[in-house]
């Protein structure tokens, strides 16, 4: 584990958005909405997925644990924990796309539900799940957390209205991963081999 110090230098050196090591910053992001208090070494607002990059490839050189954090509204301790933490809701909080024929949109995972919504409205179209927090959680905090809410038995949880995700795992690995997958697609990424066929392998 390198020093706090040498952490704080290197990601201020490669990270465009901020990075706060402050204990102000450390003491506001040690709590979300539930009794639980983890004070994390540091936090990283990243402007774009370059920083997330940057960021995931210093924890890793440094074996420091990452938490990605949206809104903070989680009741069980999620949003909180003794490592580095990633706030998207600052700068990643855009409505990227709306195909309201396809009824979708892509977003960036800091954005609000409740700003989705209001740029979902005029096509007729929100997205279901409806936590109580809703004018404050992240779309990529429901997504952690596989939010609900009061009429998730009619509209289905978070898990439900993913289509995909572009994700960057630890290890610096970037894969698109879709709600489906043809078998011949499956066969294919497993020959590739690498973590996607790795990964592909295991969960078949």
């Amino acid at each position: 584990m390198t020093s706090v110090a040498s952490l704080e230098s290197h990601l201020r050196n490669i990270v465009e958005g901020e990075v706060r090591f402050d204990a102000g910053t450390r003491a506001a992001y040690a709590t979300d909405a539930s009794n639980y208090r983890q004070v994390p070494v540091g936090v990283v607002i990243p402007r774009h997925e370059g920083d997330v990059i940057a960021a995931l490839s210093v924890a890793r050189e440094t074996s420091m644990p990452i938490l990605a954090r949206g809104g903070g509204t989680s009741l069980a301790g999620q949003a909180c924990n003794a490592a580095l933490v990633l706030d998207f809701s600052k700068y990643m909080n855009r409505v990227i796309a709306i195909d309201a024929d396809a009824r979708n949109a892509q977003v960036e995972p800091g954005v609000v539900q409740s700003h989705l919504n209001s740029a979902l409205a005029p096509h007729g179209l929100f997205f279901a799940p409806d936590p109580s927090t809703k004018d404050r959680c992240t779309i990529g905090g429901m997504i952690g957390n596989n939010s609900c809410g009061a009429h998730s038995a009619a509209y289905g949880k978070t898990v439900d209205n993913v289509e995909a995700l572009e994700v960057v795992l630890y290890d610096g690995t970037e894969l698109s991963l879709t709600g489906s997958i043809a078998d011949a697609e499956l066969d294919a990424a497993i020959a590739r081999g690498g973590r996607e066929g790795e990964l592909y392998s295991r969960l078949r």
